[in-house]
Formats: C-alpha cells, structure tokens, sequence
C-alpha cells in the first residue's frame, strides 16, 4: 500500500513538473534579443535624397521599427554615388545595432561592376532582411507626344540618343531599371543621373527630362499632376494602384519584367541577437496596419526574407546584371 501512495504521489509530482514546464515552455523558447537603452537613439541610413522610393519606404518602416523595439528610429539621408556614400557611413560605424542601412537592390547587385573602386562590398555589412519590392513605371513628361510603350518605342526609334531618361543615379535601380527597358525595347536613351529620384523627378515634370522608369512608390504620386504620363508597370502583372496601365509586356517589350527591392543590413560583425531582433521587428512592423496600408497605397508589398536568402538572391541578380553592365559598357568611373 505504501509504495502504491508513493507511486501516486510521484506521478503527480512528475505531471505537476509536466505541466509548469509545458506552461513556462514559450519563454524558454523565447530567443535571447538583444537590447536597446532607451534613451539612444537608432539611425536608418537611407543613401539616396529626400523624397525618393527608398526615402518614404525607410521614414514609414522607421515609424514601426521603432514601435516593436521601443526606440526612437532616425532616418538620415546620405546621397551620392548611386547609394555608397550612406553604404560606407554605415560600413564604418560600430557593429553595436544602432546603425542601419536601408539599401535598395542595386547597391549590392550592380555597384561593384561599374565602380572601379567601390569602397564597400556585401561582407562589410551583416544582412538583416529584404523588405519590400514594387514594379517600375515607365513614364515621361506629358509634352512628349506618346500614348503608351509601344509609341515611346518608335519615337526613340526615330530618333536615336535624341531623348534622354533621369535616374537616381549611376548604378541604382532607377538607371539599372532604365537600360534594361533600352536594351529589351531596342532603343537608345542618354541617361541622366542624380542624386536620388526626387530631384530626377522634378526635370522630368519640369521638361528637361523627358522618360523614367521610376520606381513605383516615388512616382506614382506625381502623376496626379497631369505633368507625367505613365506609359507601363514593369512587374509581371498590372499593379492594383495603377490597374488602367498595362504591363510593359503586354505594351510592346514582350517578357520584359523588372522588380525593385530594398532590404535593410547592418554593419558587420552586428551580433547575431541583434540581427534576430530586427529581423523579428522588421517581419512584425510591414505586418502592421499601417504598413500594410502603406505599402498598398505605394503599389508596393512586403518581401521578408532572412540574412541566408537575402545573400542567395543578390549572388543570383548579381550574375545578370554583371552581363548587361559588360553588354552596355556602363561604368561609373
């Protein structure tokens, strides 16, 4: 009898224990993320210009960023040099997670074919997450007298190097975007760069310029002015922001397709509870309603995907874009 009670009584003790670990089990699972004294503040480098695609993305991410972590997220604008000059003020600042870059694809896929001597490479940073993508649109000053891609296509024919398109600089995705469209239309257009999109868009409302292939978020506003035409979205399928304009496949370049992406890093050598914490706050903040409807409202969406992928995809476009750089001669200097 007495072993009996014991074995009762042992039982219990063992499903007692069972169910405290069961119920402490999420915390335990719970991975240890890093933290962040409140009263400091972290930087977002967006390295091109004010007003710019990846400008409004970084300020509406920097607002919930900040909500997950609990944290003030400053964004800092440091143009020039199709994005290296925020790369390499993000690149030499220490690896403590309070520094981020959020960089646009192009940066990492293209920049390191057309600088002689570009002064960051992918192993200067620890990749944090892509975030988001979003189609280009083809668009140009309203004064020019095409209706869609298809006549933009014979009027540049007509005039070869006589019509030129702006950019956000040599080697971003603006430009990138742009000499893929001339080269699958089989067209020549003289580029144009600036300092980020903002000011490219303003020559181009302004006449001086007279095409773009910008990217959605930034120019889609513009068109409301009645200054801009857009002729195409560049994405696989119509964008539901701009659901009367056809695809540039459908509109005269059949098969072409041309996504932009963004993707914020840190600096390497960030430890890796840091990395797992934004990445965290990063999946959680384009869940938000505000990002979400932020993201819809730029003809944009969420493109989460972790340090290992982010690296597998830019080796995979960087091999593309190598071949049209070497195709087209491009170089920055």
């Amino acid at each position: 009898m007495k072993n009996t009670t014991q074995s009762a009584t042992t039982r219990r003790r063992i499903v007692k224990a069972m169910g405290a670990g069961l119920a402490l089990s999420p915390f335990l699972a719970r991975p240890a993320w890093a933290q962040w004294p409140s009263d400091k503040a972290i930087r977002m480098i967006v390295p091109f210009s004010a007003g710019g695609a990846t400008d409004l993305l970084g300020r509406a991410l920097a607002v919930e960023l900040g909500k997950g972590l609990k944290q003030s997220v400053i964004v800092e604008n440091r143009a020039g040099a199709g994005g290296s000059v925020g790369a390499q003020a993000v690149a030499g600042s220490p690896a403590d997670g309070y520094t981020l870059l959020l960089a646009s694809g192009s940066m990492f896929t293209v920049n390191q074919f057309i600088y002689s001597k570009l002064p960051y490479s992918l192993d200067d940073f620890s990749p944090i997450s892509k975030i988001a993508s979003g189609p280009m649109v083809v668009t140009v000053n309203a004064s020019l007298p095409v209706k869609n891609t298809r006549e933009l296509i014979e009027y540049a024919k007509a005039r070869p190097g006589k019509l030129s398109f702006s950019s956000a600089g040599v080697g971003s995705q603006t430009h990138m975007a742009g000499e893929a469209f001339t080269d699958a239309a089989g067209i020549e257009l003289m580029h144009v760069p600036y300092k980020g999109e903002g000011p490219a868009y303003t020559d181009l409302m302004a006449g001086v310029i007279e095409v773009a292939v910008g990217n959605i978020n930034a120019i889609s506003p513009l068109l409301k002015g009645g200054r801009l035409r857009a002729l195409s979205v560049t994405g696989r399928e119509r964008s539901p922001l701009l659901p009367d304009v056809t695809t540039t496949a459908e509109d005269g370049v059949p098969g072409f397709e041309f996504t932009g992406w963004f993707a914020l890093m840190a600096p390497a050598g960030t430890p890796g509870s840091s990395v797992d914490r934004l990445l965290a706050d990063a999946r959680e903040a384009v869940e938000q309603p505000n990002m979400k409807r932020y993201l819809a409202d730029q003809g944009m969406y969420a493109t989460i995907a972790a340090p290992a992928e982010l690296k597998d995809e830019i080796a995979r476009e960087s091999a593309k874009w190598k071949a049209l750089v070497e195709k087209k001669k491009i170089t920055a200097s």
